[in-house]
């Protein structure tokens, strides 16, 4: 059972600072309201997961997301995922599978479990790029820099 407190973003108005977030992140699992929609960038989707959700594979990790060092997955997700994207149109395709909804890049891992996920990657990309913030749902008071599921060695001032 969530906390009250963890449900919060369900039960109040968005502030002016998110509404000026035009996409956000967390995982599958993590309830959203119904003006979000779940756009998986993940290698695959958890089993039974019920429909509703979209997929945007370009901003999926190789075949190396689960074989290699933190700061390997860094350089080969910049260099093999993002390099080949242009930030611009990455947000208009998202905000065209969205159809009107706020479009929520998800992957597995939960934020609080101690770990780290791509879609963080993913986000300070856009955020650097385009010059927004792109949050975790139920984080949206926190900067890019404090996404988390950002790792630990690749935050910014480490």
């Amino acid at each position: 059972m969530k906390s009250p407190a963890s449900l919060r973003f369900l039960l109040q108005p968005p502030t002016a600072r998110e509404q000026a977030i035009r996409v956000k992140t967390t995982g599958w699992y993590t309830p959203l309201p119904d003006d979000h929609l779940r756009i998986g960038i993940s290698r695959g989707v958890p089993r039974r997961f019920p429909a509703g959700f979209r997929m945007y594979r370009k901003l999926q990790p190789g075949p190396w997301f689960n074989s290699v060092s933190t700061l390997e997955y860094d350089r080969l997700y910049k260099a093999e995922v993002l390099a080949l994207l242009d930030p611009a149109k990455v947000i208009a395709d998202l905000e065209a599978i969205a159809c009107g909804k706020i479009p929520v890049l998800c992957c597995y891992e939960r934020a609080g479990s101690g770990l780290w996920c791509h879609r963080a990657l993913a986000a300070q990309w856009l955020s650097d790029a385009l010059v927004h913030q792109s949050a975790g749902v139920g984080h949206e008071v926190l900067s890019q820099d404090d996404h988390p599921m950002m790792p630990q060695e690749l935050r910014r001032g480490c």
